[in-house]
């Protein structure tokens, strides 16, 4: 081996070694990299979240490239990343739940997390001035469910089945085909309530801003205590005061963990590239979206319920990065 052999042989070693922070080698692809994103109808949180996902990774790492793309939401999110038409998705905990478990399809989704959105406590929110309290006060008048292909219509009904009651029958339903459009009908009347889900979520926001105010019902002790009894999937989930203008005390409801998947064919080695860019971008994320500040590696790893639905190349990084253990 030649002296200039050897000279090049070690400068690339050491470059090789450099690692990162994080303890991943830094010697990472820098080839233009672009995935589509599907989100969900305007007005919701996943637009929101999706639109601060995109800022986040193109600020962190400019060689990838996030195209984020409306749809109906969970419900079709779901297809299109089996159909191969979407590299990502953002999908509701309990459509994620129904899609791993092939309730209602043929089989379990073929489908893999690549990252953990936010955990998503379910509530209704009503005018400040309206004289309902308790869920049950709610039963027979009119609710704006959301978006009918919304994972947070799931959530309704798997909160209520256990509570004895029914979606569809026991309230006056109202479906809607653009999530914004939720808080206005309450605000006018033309709904007693809406319901939603997580924190920061837009037509909570909007409510809870409005100049009447707002105030939000969650299921009593005794009735969170027979929902996670049902639904072993469902957990108690604290949404802190503060988390909404008005609201003075900490509620407790139950809700589960949103993820943003993948393809099952993305390739291992683009998915490892987006997971160490996310995890460099949780500061970015957080200052565009602060209700993201529970999308993390360390919540990727812990949140699901069965780790082998990780895409291999998240869970290869995890592991590099030290944060599975």
């Amino acid at each position: 081996m030649s002296k200039w052999t050897s000279l090049a042989f070690v400068a690339l070693a050491a470059c090789s070694a450099i690692s990162s922070k994080d303890g991943v080698q830094s010697s990472m692809p820098t080839t233009p990299l672009k995935v589509t994103l599907a989100t969900a109808t305007p007005g919701g949180g996943f637009p929101v979240y999706g639109a601060a996902f995109k800022a986040a990774i193109e600020e962190t790492d400019p060689s990838i490239t996030i195209e984020t793309i409306n749809t109906k939401g969970s419900a079709e999110n779901v297809p299109l990343l089996e159909q191969r038409k979407m590299d990502l998705a953002l999908v509701q905990g309990e459509a994620a739940y129904e899609a791993l478990a092939g309730v209602n399809r043929n089989g379990p989704a073929d489908m893999k997390i690549l990252w953990a959105m936010y955990s998503s406590p379910g509530m209704f929110v009503v005018r400040a001035d309206s004289p309902y309290r308790t869920i049950q006060d709610l039963k027979g008048k009119t609710v704006a469910w959301g978006a009918k292909g919304s994972g947070l219509v799931l959530l309704a009904g798997y909160t209520l089945d256990p509570l004895g009651l029914n979606r569809d029958k026991d309230f006056t339903p109202v479906y809607l085909d653009r999530a914004g459009d939720g808080p206005a009908m309450v605000q006018d009347g033309r709904a007693a309530a809406l319901w939603g889900g997580g924190l920061g979520w837009p037509g909570f926001a909007t409510m809870a801003d409005s100049p009447g105010g707002a105030r939000f019902i969650v299921p009593t002790k005794e009735e969170v205590a027979r929902i996670t009894a049902k639904h072993k999937f469902l957990k108690p989930i604290t949404i802190p005061a503060g988390s909404y203008r008005g609201m003075t005390q900490e509620l407790q409801s139950v809700g589960s963990w949103s993820f943003v998947f993948a393809r099952t064919d993305l390739p291992e080695e683009t998915a490892y590239r987006l997971a160490r860019a996310l995890h460099k971008a949780e500061p970015a994320l957080v200052k565009h979206l602060a209700a993201a500040n529970e999308s993390t590696a360390a919540n990727t790893w812990m949140a699901p319920a069965d780790r082998a639905t990780l895409h291999p190349g998240v869970a290869r990084y995890l592991r590099e990065a030290g944060i599975a253990r």
